[in-house]
């Protein structure tokens, strides 16, 4: 399923070219269209956990450059059922909040989630990539308030949006060689 504001597609200028770290050690992409599928597709459910998408994007293989790649990850991404959705929802983890941060922030924070997940029957996800650590919390707390406005049929496409943005990072900090799609400064795995 496509969600009514489909970005166009971009490739991405800040993705490294392949390297190897240690002779002999294929690189991350060659990695990926040569181990076996189970291991790919294992590897994939730590970017996002639904098993569609996941088969889906390791049946594509060989992707002849990182893009590729990218751009397949998208478009199964967008062809998630509801069922998918919420498979892949349930394996996300809460925004974390950095140690330094004030109890009334850990407090506002768990209760805009409660609201959140009272609302619309679920785990709130965002994408907090190229966000600064220490912009985190406000840019969470605002996210959930605005999105709470949102008809659940329009936060279906919201959170949808959101699912495919965290697959995307993922692969890409895999892509640079991290070798776990989990690998995120903004949270522990396999969720944001």
């Amino acid at each position: 399923m496509t969600p009514p504001h489909l970005p166009g597609r971009v490739a991405i200028s800040s993705l490294p070219e392949q390297t190897r770290d240690t002779p002999g050690t294929p690189a991350p992409l060659e990695h990926f269209n040569t181990a076996p599928a189970d291991e790919i597709r294992h590897t994939l459910l730590t970017c996002l956990h639904s098993l569609r998408w996941a088969t889906r994007v390791a049946a594509h293989r060989p992707y002849p450059n990182p893009d590729s790649l990218l751009a397949a990850s998208d478009e199964a991404a967008y062809d998630l059922t509801p069922g998918d959705l919420a498979e892949a929802l349930a394996a996300e983890t809460l925004p974390v909040l950095p140690d330094d941060a004030y109890g009334a922030a850990h407090m506002a924070l768990a209760a805009a989630q409660a609201a959140y997940e009272a609302r619309f029957g679920h785990r709130f996800v965002i994408c907090l990539d190229d966000l600064a650590p220490e912009e985190a919390i406000d840019h969470v707390l605002a996210a959930i308030r605005s999105r709470l406005t949102n008809d659940p049929e329009e936060e279906r496409g919201v959170t949808a949006e959101e699912l495919r943005r965290l697959a995307r990072g993922r692969l890409v900090t895999y892509l640079r060689g991290a070798g776990n799609c989990a690998t995120s400064p903004h949270a522990p795995a396999p969720g944001t």
